[in-house]
């Protein structure tokens, strides 16, 4: 990562501050935070110029991301894995993601506990995602049935550690474990996410009762919206307490349900997720998930008996496919990929807008979408 001056100035000709556009602008930066947002046409001697069609806004956050740059955090549960999954999507403009372990073997999660203070000195890492081991066997989706559990003492001992002095989240099906459970993950640090569930609605409502806060990956892997039992979906778009993620890439959700989604949700708990895989930020067409060979066509990814597996996805698409596919403006889009998620993580103020104090974590990009340039915490790379 590229050292900058510990005070120094970026001029926009648009930023979205996290609530709207404005600009031209001049954004301050000192020590790492937003020191002021100026509103000028004439840049301030020094300053780092934007582009003319370039767009500076708050960086992405991607709570659901299980590799990129060719690793998958299962198989590489090390600071060198992490720090080559966050590299492969800050260059798509994500500055701050949990990478995600889905479910696997009890040694898989001791080994992320050891490197976990490692990781969380690696800028960008907020936390982590454990996507099990405790979800439905029904809803699996494309995690190994042999490994799926409830976790016992050895398994919540690593996930302490996990958990400590981070914004991590744990995936489970709320059916199938104890409620006491549930309020002792959230004790050693984790907020509740359901999913890969088969939860009726009133499960759901009795999760968020004690305390959990987030649908992983809204419609998939998990029981639909139906006329007398409104499953996890029902229970998702209708209660305003659950934020949830969802995969904008035309191949998880149909654009429709995409659009109810919004219509119910809106930006502020609908939040952008890749799940990406380790094939993101690569040319690469497959590669062995827990044994299994993953293969890419165009950009569906699955495994041998044609199960998603995922997704090839980054942030800058998620952000464009929110507005083709959702209907969305750019600044709901840019909402659900950085304010939404900040605000799901209780970051909402320190990350996810541009204004006096925030932590100077922004992403810069072009009309077209490329991404020209981040910062995190002040630092650009």
């Amino acid at each position: 990562m590229d050292r900058a001056p510990s005070r120094f100035t970026i001029a926009a000709p648009q930023i979205f501050d996290g609530v709207r556009m404005r600009g031209p602008a001049q954004v301050v930066i000192s020590g790492g935070r937003i020191e002021s947002v100026n509103l000028r046409h004439a840049p301030h001697p020094g300053a780092i110029a934007l582009p003319a069609d370039a767009i500076l806004a708050p960086g992405f956050i991607d709570v659901q991301v299980n590799g990129g740059g060719g690793v998958l955090l299962n198989d590489a549960p090390t600071a060198n894995g992490v720090t080559r999954i966050v590299a492969a999507h800050r260059k798509f403009g994500t500055t701050g993601c949990l990478p995600t372990l889905i479910t696997d073997r009890p040694d898989v999660i001791e080994r992320l506990a050891i490197t976990a203070p490692d990781c969380l000195r690696i800028p960008g890492v907020l936390g982590f995602h454990l996507e099990g081991p405790a979800i439905s066997r029904t809803r699996k989706g494309i995690h190994l049935e042999s490994e799926i559990r409830t976790p016992d003492v050895r398994d919540l001992a690593a996930m302490q550690t996990i958990g400590k002095d981070s914004r991590s989240i744990v995936t489970v099906a709320p059916e199938c474990v104890p409620a006491s459970l549930l309020d002792q993950l959230q004790t050693i640090g984790f907020r509740i996410s359901a999913g890969h569930t088969e939860a009726t609605a009133a499960q759901i409502a009795a999760a968020a009762d004690r305390g959990a806060t987030g649908i992983t990956h809204l419609f998939n892997a998990m029981s639909q919206l139906g006329a007398r039992e409104p499953g996890t979906v029902g229970a998702a778009l209708s209660d305003d307490r659950l934020f949830a993620g969802i995969i904008c890439d035309g191949i998880h959700v149909d654009p429709i349900s995409l659009r109810v989604a919004i219509r119910c949700k809106g930006p502020d708990r609908l939040m952008l997720v890749t799940d990406a895989m380790p094939l993101a930020g690569t040319g690469q067409q497959s590669f062995l998930l827990q044994g299994r060979r993953i293969t890419r066509e165009g950009d569906r990814l699955s495994g041998p008996d044609g199960t998603l597996a995922g997704a090839h996805l980054t942030m800058m698409q998620a952000v464009q496919n929110a507005i083709t596919l959702l209907g969305v403006t750019l600044a709901e889009a840019l909402i659900m990929a950085s304010r939404t998620p900040a605000a799901f993580l209780g970051l909402d103020g320190e990350l996810g807008a541009i204004a006096p104090g925030y932590r100077a974590d922004l992403v810069a990009f072009t009309s077209d979408f490329q991404v020209i340039g981040t910062w995190i915490a002040g630092q650009s790379g």
